[in-house]
């Protein structure tokens, strides 16, 4: 049931997001920031951490749990070392993913040739 739930999570997400990207004049980087901040939005309150525990792995694949990491690790860092610790949590659970991006990136461009 599990993988069921987080098959359903991952499809709504990309369902509501083409429906946008179909229906509106939003590009993709719009519809990517604006699924990040609602993801943000949603562990603000705790919702994306109940999120979590229906759908499981399903909920940390789509774009939202970038959003969620972000405001995870801000909110757990502040209550240690104040102002400072939102930019230390932001940076300290994300690190690997966007430095996989980075490397990842670095990697594809010296092996493809990008088109004009």
């Amino acid at each position: 049931m599990l993988l069921f739930n987080s098959f359903i999570f991952c499809g709504f997400i990309c369902m509501i997001s083409q429906i946008v990207l179909d229906n509106t004049k939003l590009t993709p980087g719009h519809i990517t920031s604006i699924l990040v901040v609602i993801g943000a939005f949603l562990d603000s309150f705790s919702i994306y951490d109940k999120i979590i525990k229906i759908v499981g792995g399903g909920a940390m694949v789509p774009i939202t749990s970038f959003g969620h990491s972000l405001a995870h690790g801000a909110l757990l860092k502040t209550n240690q070392y104040g102002l400072v610790g939102i930019l230390m949590g932001m940076f300290d659970l994300t690190a690997s993913g966007i430095t996989a991006a980075i490397i990842f990136s670095f990697i594809f461009t010296l092996i493809f040739k990008p088109k004009n």
